[in-house]
């Protein structure tokens, strides 16, 4: 057993990985801001200390695990530092961690975490998996002999790891903070797929896959009614669920069926069907794991208050936020569908301004509320009423007015966002309460 100290455990990604160190019998703590953030539940839940940050939690007897998000100078990873002490950044430990599974990576510009997520819960229901999703949450099993893992592109942080498998959900032009344009993105997916040992499993209508392709030694495509090498057929949008034909290499392979809603969570869903034929996983126990699927956090969660449906959502990319509204739609054809939706820092909605804006004009009602900065970016040269004044009907929204979301009474009201939008639903809910 060995002692770590996580700084900056309420990030995403440590907080997940966290439990699973915890979960697997080492002795895990960890430091961060005071203000709550919605990653620190399952944390406590597992009795695991979360400590405000200072350089009197730095000590002998513990190895340091630093987020990404912080830099050498930060006074924690400093003192450690500077007293001799073990510190590793976060993406170089996890090489090192799934180093002794079979490991499956799920990447992409959008959807990673939700297939993550499903493809955790799914392998589970044959083979003992330890994941680590990007919500948060991660599991470790001592005995299993499988891990799934979010892997993120964003500064190239996913070119550290050399999975067995990797998913491609798609690749897109996000971060414009630090790529430069979409081919830097493609030409990171390129180098990234080069590590990957067995197969690639990748969206195959994805305008960039043809390049990566060419380049590998093993890939299956997945797509809807394409002559991909994994393909849905026949889908049936049912009041339970998605149902649909699954066929292999041209071959008729089962009928599945999961309790979601949209093209997207289709296409999640064939890109775990093609790691279990790989891995030969029980098929019957894979279809039973695919129909008591509750989802991730953060993604079309839903809470019902009187007539109302409101949903809280992850969703801050313009191609993000159309596969929610697609969900909605979906889900509730006869309902009014609100978005309420808070833009994550100011480069990407300035490089997305009008993109956002089309796909948020989708909505019967969109209200916009202030741009959520970053640690990186607190400032920028637009406001979010540049991005209301495009999209017709659209409205400015803050915490003080939020009762002027009650008008509409029968709706779906959908807050998106990568920031604190959750306070304005948290907020809101209470005044509905």
């Amino acid at each position: 057993m060995k002692k770590y100290h996580f700084i900056g455990i309420k990030g995403a990604g440590m907080s997940a990985l966290a439990q699973v160190l915890h979960d697997i019998g080492h002795e895990v703590q960890g430091s961060d801001i005071e203000n709550e953030v919605f990653t620190e539940g399952p944390l406590r839940n597992k009795g695991i200390k979360i400590l405000p940050f200072t350089e009197d939690n730095i000590v002998e007897g513990m190895t340091y695990i630093a987020g990404n998000a912080f830099k050498d100078d930060h006074p924690e990873i400093k003192k450690a530092t500077e007293m001799g002490y073990e510190v590793i950044r976060y993406h170089v430990f996890l090489a090192d961690f799934m180093s002794e599974y079979i490991s499956i990576a799920v990447t992409g510009s959008h959807g990673k975490t939700s297939t993550t997520g499903l493809l955790s819960h799914v392998m589970n229901g044959d083979v003992e998996t330890t994941y680590l999703i990007g919500d948060g949450t991660g599991f470790g099993l001592p005995e299993s002999k499988y891990f799934t893992f979010e892997s993120c592109e964003y500064k190239r942080h996913f070119l550290s790891y050399y999975p067995d498998y990797a998913i491609i959900t798609n690749i897109d032009f996000d971060h414009p903070d630090y790529f430069n344009d979409i081919s830097d993105v493609v030409d990171a997916f390129k180098e990234m797929a080069s590590q990957v040992k067995k197969c690639i499993i990748a969206y195959g209508n994805d305008p960039h896959i043809g390049e990566i392709k060419n380049e590998v030694s093993s890939m299956l495509t997945y797509g809807i009614d394409s002559d991909d090498d994994i393909v849905a057929k026949n889908i049936k949008v049912t009041e339970n669920g998605t149902v649909f034909d699954v066929t292999i290499k041209g071959e008729h392979f089962d009928t599945f069926r999961i309790p979601m809603y949209g093209d997207h969570l289709v296409l999640n869903s064939l890109a775990v069907i093609g790691v279990c034929y790989l891995e030969k996983l029980d098929i019957t126990l894979i279809k039973e794991s695919f129909f008591n699927y509750k989802g991730v956090k953060r993604r079309f969660s839903e809470t019902k208050l009187h007539n109302m449906v409101i949903v809280d959502d992850y969703a801050h990319h313009p191609k993000e936020i159309d596969a929610t509204l697609e969900t909605a739609r979906k889900k509730y054809p006869d309902r009014e569908i609100i978005s309420v939706f808070q833009p994550h820092t100011f480069s990407r909605t300035e490089k997305f301004l009008q993109e956002f804006a089309d796909v948020l004009s989708t909505s019967d009602k969109a209200y916009i509320v202030d741009i959520f900065g970053s640690a990186r970016e607190a400032s920028g040269s637009l406001s979010s009423k540049d991005l209301v004044d495009l999209i017709p009907g659209a409205e400015l929204l803050t915490e003080a007015d939020l009762e002027r979301l009650d008008k509409h009474a029968d709706g779906v009201i959908i807050f998106m966002g990568a920031g604190d939008i959750q306070k304005y639903e948290k907020r809101f809910t209470e005044l509905l309460s």
